[in-house]
């Protein structure tokens, strides 16, 4: 029902909070492997520069729009 979760930072603010490669290392740690044309594609879609999935998700199960069947794990990003 929903295709994201919804910005929290501007993509100027997250490239300027964020740094790509300690994003990607910090992502390589939990399995999840990023494919990006640069670094700065990386700070900018950073995690941390959206609301939370889960959260979104329970709005929207609880508003009765969605039921909630299947919880999912990234495995890879690819970014252009």
């Amino acid at each position: 029902t929903c295709h994201g979760s919804g910005r929290v930072l501007s993509r100027s603010t997250a490239k300027k909070e964020g740094n790509g490669a300690k994003i990607r290392a910090d992502l390589a740690k939990q399995g999840i492997y990023v494919k990006a044309t640069s670094t700065m594609v990386i700070a900018e879609e950073a995690p941390g520069a959206y609301k939370s999935s889960s959260a979104v998700v329970d709005v929207v199960h609880r508003a009765g729009i969605a039921e909630k069947v299947v919880r999912t794990h990234p495995v890879g990003v690819i970014k252009g």
